[in-house]
């Protein structure tokens, strides 16, 4: 529905429509710019590791599989938690995306799997991988006929939540403390998702076939989106500190997992020196293939 500027005197009338969000300062525009601007780095960043393992054929072996799988695990949780709080349509289909990206890179990993090793997954991961595959399809199948049972004012992952009725702090509704342990469940798989790949990367003493332009573009979101967060005026008679305790599990998530990627970035430069090319590495992979 269209924004009431009744409830958000001196409010932007553009972005009231657009994105019924309420605007009244320099602050509030530029927490939606950033948003956007987030967003627009979480759907460009899975471009460049798809052009990179088509290019090296080596993608089984250059990422991890639990980075994969915590991966899609924190995005299948946040689409979940975006639509049971009642957010704007865009949040909801950039969600999706993430879901359905996370699903191709999966898809690329497996295929490289089976081409290179021949060999099957264990069963742990197979198991892992049914069960989240079938949770994404599910979910975005049930999108459509469930409807929430109140909007609230949690914002996910994706900023820019519908406002709800009442202003100024409340106690947690019933359906905000289930956006709440979900936001918090998918702020502990993004993080958990970093170590198995930083793991992977030390282990190699290698980062050939990843694209670093994919930890890139997601800590350039992470950081919009934990700005734009952080610039956001809290509502009417609502504290800093209580807005802050309503943002909590997203702001963990999206700055803690810019932690770990600095991290990785710093294995990009220590092992950039030395680290074989992707054709002499291919080669060596089938080579070894032929032998066994």
């Amino acid at each position: 529905p269209l924004g009431n500027l009744s409830d958000c005197p001196n409010g932007s009338r553009w972005i009231m429509d657009v994105f019924n969000e309420c605007a009244q300062d320099s602050r509030d525009v530029a927490s939606i710019v950033l948003g956007l601007g987030s967003i627009g780095c979480f759907i460009a960043a899975a471009f460049p590791q798809f052009y990179q393992a088509c290019r090296t054929g080596i993608m089984d072996q250059a990422l991890s599989i639990y980075f994969l799988l915590g991966w899609l695990g924190g995005d299948l949780l946040n689409l979940i938690g975006s639509f049971l709080a009642d957010q704007l349509p865009l949040q909801v289909y950039t969600a999706i995306y993430y879901v359905l990206a996370d699903l191709g890179m999966l898809s690329l990993y497996c295929y490289y799997r089976v081409k290179n090793r021949g060999r099957a997954f264990p069963a742990a991961i197979n198991a892992a991988f049914v069960f989240l595959s079938v949770g994404s399809l599910s979910s975005l199948s049930l999108l459509g006929s469930a409807s929430p049972e109140d909007p609230v004012t949690f914002r996910g992952r994706s900023l820019l939540s519908a406002p709800g009725d009442q202003l100024g702090p409340k106690p947690f509704s019933r359906t905000e403390i289930i956006g709440f342990t979900i936001g918090s469940i998918s702020s502990v798989l993004y993080l958990c998702s970093r170590v198995p790949q930083i793991c992977t990367n030390y282990k190699r003493k290698s980062t050939s076939g990843v694209s670093y332009s994919l930890f890139a573009l997601v800590m350039l979101g992470n950081s919009l989106y934990g700005l734009s967060v952080l610039l956001k005026n809290p509502e009417p008679g609502q504290g800093q500190g209580d807005y802050i305790l309503h943002h909590l599990p997203w702001l963990v998530g999206s700055l803690g997992v810019l932690a770990l990627d600095v991290v990785i970035s710093f294995q990009f430069l220590a092992y950039r020196k030395g680290r074989p090319g992707a054709l002499e590495e291919r080669n060596a992979l089938l080579g070894a293939q032929d032998e066994s």
